[in-house]
């Protein structure tokens, strides 16, 4: 599905990424895991088409995504979901639903979006202020699947969230699966992680440093969790 060989990116003279090199194999979901500050979310900017100063490839199912700006990567099945989520605060559920046009190869009705995330169906007349942090962090994952990514990368998912909305997020992780859409996520909680995903990278220092199966992070969670300053 992704394919990201020899990418490296700077802001102004500071380089923040050097020389990755990953790939996410259709209907996986991949995590990308490192301390603050080490190039993670840079990365998925990159992906999406929002950081301009990088050199390296970027392939999406073979096409090479290089140069097109994020709209036209949008188009082609790319869904970007940011740490701070996006949600319209003025406009209700359903409104920050409907703004956002279909473009991608993969779209999703309302009524699968208000199957797979009850939650939203219930506040479907709520405006974006009146939500909690695990129904903001819904709505913008399911915004982004209405439009029809096909490859959903997401900032952080689960940060701030109890650990019951952890739960429900890791379940929707797991039906979005399911529906063959492929994820690649931002992820601390090592614990989590390994519930969810199929594969990690890690990353130090802009560079990915090791690629590990669960069993692997299940073996060294304790070494990982002190690498990650938790």
């Amino acid at each position: 599905m992704l394919t990201v060989e020899n990418l490296s990116a700077w802001y102004g003279e500071a380089q923040v990424l050097r020389e990755v090199s990953l790939d996410v194999a259709e209907g996986e979901i991949v995590t990308l895991v490192g301390r603050n500050g080490a190039g993670k979310t840079t990365l998925l900017r990159c992906l999406m088409g929002l950081h301009s100063r990088l050199e390296g490839g970027i392939g999406l199912l073979g096409e090479d995504l290089t140069g097109l700006p994020a709209h036209k990567r949008v188009r082609r099945g790319l869904g970007y979901v940011p740490d701070d989520r996006g949600v319209y605060a003025s406009l209700t559920v359903e409104e920050n639903l409907l703004l956002p046009p279909v473009s991608g190869p993969m779209p999703w009705s309302v009524a699968e979006v208000y199957e797979a995330f009850p939650r939203l169906r219930e506040r479907r007349r709520s405006p974006g202020t009146k939500l909690s942090g695990g129904e903001q962090q819904m709505l913008a994952m399911a915004r982004v699947l209405r439009m029809g990514s096909r490859l959903l990368l997401c900032d952080e998912p689960t940060e701030g969230l109890s650990p019951l909305i952890v739960q429900q997020i890791g379940d929707i992780l797991r039906q979005v699966k399911s529906r063959g859409v492929t994820v690649l996520l931002i992820e601390q909680n090592v614990h989590f992680a390994t519930t969810v995903a199929d594969r990690h990278h890690l990353l130090a220092e802009g560079r990915v440093v090791e690629s590990l199966d669960n069993d692997q992070v299940k073996a060294r969670e304790h070494e990982l969790l002190e690498h990650l300053g938790i």
